[in-house]
């Protein structure tokens, strides 16, 4: 398997799929680099190198005991960009992800960046704050804390069956399949790690980071995302990213990397190409 080792000596798993432009995915909590495969193998076989790592803590690399904040994913996300030594990269990141991507700029700038897709991505805020009153209440990722510490296998489970993918709506068609693979990457992540990660996503303030983003930048979100609702997320963050572009897709989901697989697959390619 493809492994980088970092300055503190973790572990970080990626695959490496494709030929051509690096288009790079960071995944969402607390999934890991499987969560893109669908649209790396879309984007390879249209001509595109596709780079998906799973964050420290989650999927294949090192559960560090420490370090599970958003300053040091970003760091990550910048060694394995220099090891690999990408250049004009598209980097696109889900939920989390999303996080992510707009702290790696924030901290290492765009001199390797082409392009940023935000997908359903935690971006500016997500915690209400007396600046950020749109935001959730503490007492929201208390509970995520409280029930993973409960029984974090059980509570992936009802999140996917439930918010995640919008299955308790009367309309959807996310498939069995679909929620157990959520379940199965969710549970190869690090206990600590997820925990860590909550604070992470949802404490981080990336509003000065959004800012640095002097690329073209796709905004794409459900307008019916029950984990990060789009008033306090996209329509926040395409106000404050120069050359910005939203996209909202009527009903979707948070998960809407699978709920709307094709749509989003279309609209990468089309956004990467243009």
């Amino acid at each position: 398997m493809s492994r980088i080792t970092t300055q503190d000596g973790a572990c970080i798993y990626y695959k490496d799929w494709g030929v051509g432009q690096p288009v790079v995915f960071s995944h969402g909590w607390p999934l890991n680099a499987d969560s893109w495969e669908g649209h790396m193998v879309y984007l390879a076989s249209n001509g595109y190198r596709c780079i998906a790592h799973d964050r420290r803590g989650h999927g294949r690399s090192s559960q560090s005991w420490n370090y599970n904040d958003m300053d040091t994913y970003a760091d990550d996300l910048a060694e394995l960009m220099e090891t690999l030594n990408l250049q004009d990269a598209v980097l696109i990141g889900f939920s989390a992800g999303g996080g992510e991507i707009a702290r790696y700029i924030g901290r290492h700038g765009s001199k390797r960046v082409s392009k940023v897709a935000l997908v359903s991505a935690v971006p500016p805020l997500m915690l209400k704050t007396p600046e950020n009153p749109g935001g959730l209440p503490m007492e929201t990722f208390d509970e995520i804390r409280q029930h993973s510490i409960d029984d974090r296998s059980q509570y992936y489970k009802d999140l996917a069956s439930g918010p995640f993918y919008g299955a308790n709506r009367p309309r959807s068609r996310v498939s069995e399949g679909t929620m157990a693979s959520f379940w199965l990457q969710g549970m190869q992540a690090g206990h600590k790690n997820t925990l860590d990660c909550i604070k992470a996503f949802s404490e981080t303030d990336f509003t000065e980071d959004l800012k640095k983003i002097d690329v073209p930048t796709l905004i794409v979100h459900g307008d019916d995302d029950q984990i990060v609702p789009i008033g306090a997320s996209a329509l926040h963050s395409s106000k404050l990213v120069k050359n910005a572009t939203l996209k909202i897709y009527p009903g979707a989901p948070h998960g809407l990397t699978d709920t709307h697989k094709a749509q989003l697959s279309a609209d990468l390619l089309a956004f990467i190409r243009a």
